[in-house]
């Protein structure tokens, strides 16, 4: 689920196709994306056994994966190693404060398996884009969601 008003547009990242721009602004620390329905986690072995929605998976805990083969509107948030948005345990929080038209961007590293790599690379610095460990995720988003916190005035 997106909690601020959005719309899907052309993305402003080189052969990206669409992105999602937000149509409102948003505070650093506050939920951009929040899950709403989750059918069924898989591990990463049931996961390799359905090779053809591996496109369609994304990492949430630990070993255990989601497939989205419907493409909701989450799936037009695009990847940057600058993200706006920081992925922590299937939540996506405002990295900053965003203004209205900021495009989503996250660090498709937290959601890939360990060393799987993107079949693309990172437009704005061309390094390959590889999965990271669970340790390595969980302890960096974190520390990141803890440091935008320390930083937010989340209280009206």
């Amino acid at each position: 689920m997106i909690v601020p008003r959005y719309r899907i547009d052309a993305s402003r990242i080189s052969g990206a196709g669409k992105g999602l721009f937000l149509d409102e602004p948003v505070r650093a620390g506050s939920i951009v994306i929040a899950p709403d329905t989750i059918d069924k986690t898989y591990r990463f072995d049931e996961l390799l056994a359905h090779p053809d929605q591996m496109y369609a998976s994304a990492r949430w805990f630990e070993d255990r994966y989601t497939i989205s083969t419907d493409w909701p509107d989450e799936c037009f948030v695009n990847h940057s190693f600058e993200p706006t948005g920081l992925w922590h345990l299937g939540f996506v929080f405002a990295s900053r404060d965003l203004p209205a038209g900021t495009e989503m961007t996250v660090d498709y590293r937290h959601l890939l398996p360990p060393g799987q790599a993107e079949d693309f690379i990172d437009t704005a610095t061309g390094e390959k884009i590889v999965g990271l460990s669970w340790y390595e995720s969980l302890t960096t988003t974190t520390r990141a969601l803890a440091h935008v916190l320390d930083g937010a005035s989340l209280i009206d």
